[in-house]
């Protein structure tokens, strides 16, 4: 496992464990970001990733990111 935040771009994964106060994981999963589902990291931009998940694109900074292992 490692940080959603480590992959590269074009890279696809599937999320395995989200970390982080509850309130953190609920805001996550209020986007999308849920265990199993599969996440694609479209771009890279001065640390924030563009990501791909259940069809729709989200920026996540880099912290958020961290706390999403795939």
């Amino acid at each position: 496992m490692m940080p959603l935040s480590m992959a590269k771009s074009g890279e696809t994964s599937f999320i395995k464990k989200i970390s982080g106060k509850d309130e953190v994981r609920q805001h996550l999963a209020e986007l999308g970001f849920m265990v199993g589902e599969k996440v694609t990291v479209v771009s890279e931009v001065g640390g924030s990733l563009i990501l791909s998940v259940k069809g729709t694109r989200i920026a996540l900074g880099k912290q958020m990111a961290n706390r999403i292992m795939v």
